[in-house]
C-alpha cells in the first residue's frame, strides 16, 4: 500500500491550487466537482482536495506541453462512463429504502 502522505512542495503553488480545487469542487456541473464528491465520500474532504489538486496539476501540465485548451468532460462523466453501474446503484438505493423496483423500456 502506498503512503498517503504527500511530500512538501511549493507553498505558493499549493495555496493557489487549493483555492482553485475548492472552487471547482463546489460546482456540481464540472468534472472536478463530480470527482471531488466521489473521493470525499470514501476518503474525506482533505484527501479529496489534494486529489483534485493533483488532477488539476496534471491537466495544466498537459495543456502547457501540448498547447491544447481544457475540455471539461462534465459533471455526468462518471454516469456516462458506466451507465449500468449507475442504474444498479440507483435500484439498490431504492430497494434499501423499502421500494419495489421494476424497470420498463421507454418506447
Amino acid at each position: 500500500m502506498k503512503s498517503s502522505k504527500s511530500r512538501p512542495g511549493n507553498p505558493y503553488l499549493q495555496g493557489a491550487l487549493g483555492a482553485a480545487a475548492m472552487a471547482c469542487a463546489q460546482n456540481p456541473r464540472t468534472y472536478y466537482g463530480a470527482r471531488y464528491r466521489r473521493i470525499a465520500s470514501r476518503r474525506g474532504p482533505k484527501k479529496a482536495n489534494v486529489a483534485i489538486q493533483h488532477s488539476m496539476l496534471i491537466a495544466i501540465w498537459h495543456m502547457g506541453t501540448t498547447g491544447t485548451l481544457y475540455d471539461d468532460p462534465g459533471g455526468d462523466y462518471f454516469t456516462r462512463l458506466n451507465p449500468g453501474r449507475t442504474k444498479k446503484r440507483a435500484i439498490h438505493q431504492l430497494e434499501a429504502m423499502g421500494y419495489r423496483v421494476t424497470l420498463d423500456n421507454v418506447s
